[in-house]
């Protein structure tokens, strides 16, 4: 299909004060969004410089693997694949919780990305894709470096889900895409993990930064980016991906990327599909787009591979929640993708005796972004996401999880 944007809400020229060398914008966030586009947000504390100490060995070496708790790639031999492990947080016996870094340094200087993933503990589709990308990787014929962490959530992938169990209260359960850039005395073990990361590992080691998510187990998405396209440098990474739609649009503070860019660094989100299985349809999208973007900054060479340009993209800056009135078993008139039309029904809604509970409308004209892929829902569970263009602004409004 040829190439058109349905619902492209970008200026046509670049505020030049929204460029983030020079001050903070709006945040972004992961699967779901912020209904608004408008608004900026200020930061709630100031971020502390970029550390220039180079790189600091525990002694430590695990599996033959050396152990960091500090970084800088340019300690690294030129022309290799470096693999470490950061010694984040302490868990509650005493250990350190340890991440998994991959370090392709080019043979020749040049711009350095950053790839993350595994902030979610239960977003599969993401991490094989920072994993394929890197595995394609050749140093010696690149220019500049490309770090990957994979694992950044460690005690939530250990058990595969959302969030980081956090020994506070009992077992809390701590969203650590809400807490970045962290905080180094903060309340919560991942915060304080998140702000080693952030200042030890992460932001010292990126020109460019790419947090790669799903859905969420029990609610399905698209393939597609969250950013913010007034940035050029962001909208221009966005849109070397082939993938069918682009959230325009701040949501969540506290997620990673926005605190790349709060710290000068340009960064986006790209959202796999859904959560805990591999989609290999959409892994290796990402993928391509992925390579584009290092060709794009020069640190790879050769021709790019498909982009937005050769794919039908849908750009909505905004997200309709239909949530659940009753409960019962949900029959959807949908798939993800499905163009809708406000008013259309969308799913109905089974009690235990099969008689109808409730059926769901769209409130707007758009895409479908998201579906609950559990059967059952009780009240207030999102059922869907429809992205739409917001014709004008209005106040931010997270939905529920």
């Amino acid at each position: 299909m040829g190439a058109f944007c349905v619902a492209d809400v970008s200026a046509d020229e670049p505020d030049p004060a929204l460029d983030r060398r020079h001050f903070l914008i709006a945040a972004g966030a992961s699967a779901a969004l912020i209904v608004g586009a408008g608004g900026t947000r200020a930061q709630a504390q100031a971020t502390p410089p970029a550390s220039n100490s180079g790189t600091t060995y525990t002694g430590d070496v695990i599996d033959g693997k050396r152990v960091v708790s500090a970084l800088d790639v340019n300690d690294l031999e030129p022309g290799s694949v470096h693999r470490l492990y950061f010694r984040g947080v302490e868990a509650p016996t005493g250990q350190h919780w340890l991440v998994s870094v991959t370090v392709a340094r080019g043979a020749s200087p040049g711009k350095r990305l950053v790839l993350t993933s595994g902030v979610h503990g239960d977003e599969m589709s993401s991490i094989h894709t920072v994993q394929t990308v890197m595995n394609q990787l050749d140093p010696a014929a690149m220019s500049g470096t490309v770090t990957a962490v994979t694992d950044v959530s460690r005690p939530a992938l250990e058990s595969m889900q959302r969030r980081w169990p956090n020994s506070g209260r009992g077992i809390d359960l701590t969203d650590m895409n809400r807490e970045w850039p962290g905080n180094e005395n903060g309340p919560t073990a991942a915060g304080r993990h998140a702000w080693l990361l952030f200042n030890r590992l992460l932001r010292p080691n990126a020109d460019y930064a790419i947090d790669f998510h799903t859905g969420t187990t029990g609610f399905g998405v698209t393939g597609f980016n969250i950013g913010e396209m007034r940035i050029p440098e962001i909208r221009a990474m966005m849109e070397l991906y082939p993938v069918s739609q682009i959230a325009d649009n701040p949501a969540y503070p506290g997620v990673l990327h926005n605190a790349f860019i709060d710290a000068g660094i340009p960064s986006f989100c790209p959202e796999v599909g859904a959560a805990r299985g591999l989609d290999a349809e959409l892994i290796a999208l990402f993928v391509e787009g992925t390579m584009n973007v290092l060709k794009h900054h020069g640190i790879l060479a050769g021709p790019m591979g498909r982009t937005g340009a050769d794919v039908r993209v849908f750009v909505g800056n905004a997200s309709f929640p239909v949530l659940a009135t009753a409960g019962g078993l949900v029959e959807y008139l949908v798939k993800l993708n499905d163009p809708v039309e406000a008013g259309q029904k969308i799913a109905i809604q089974r009690d235990s005796f099969g008689e109808v509970a409730a059926e769901y409308e769209s409130g707007v004209s758009g895409e479908v972004l998201g579906l609950r892929s559990d059967a059952m829902a009780e009240p207030g569970n999102p059922l869907a996401f429809v992205l739409f263009a917001e014709p004008g602004p209005r106040e931010p409004e997270t939905y529920p999880e």
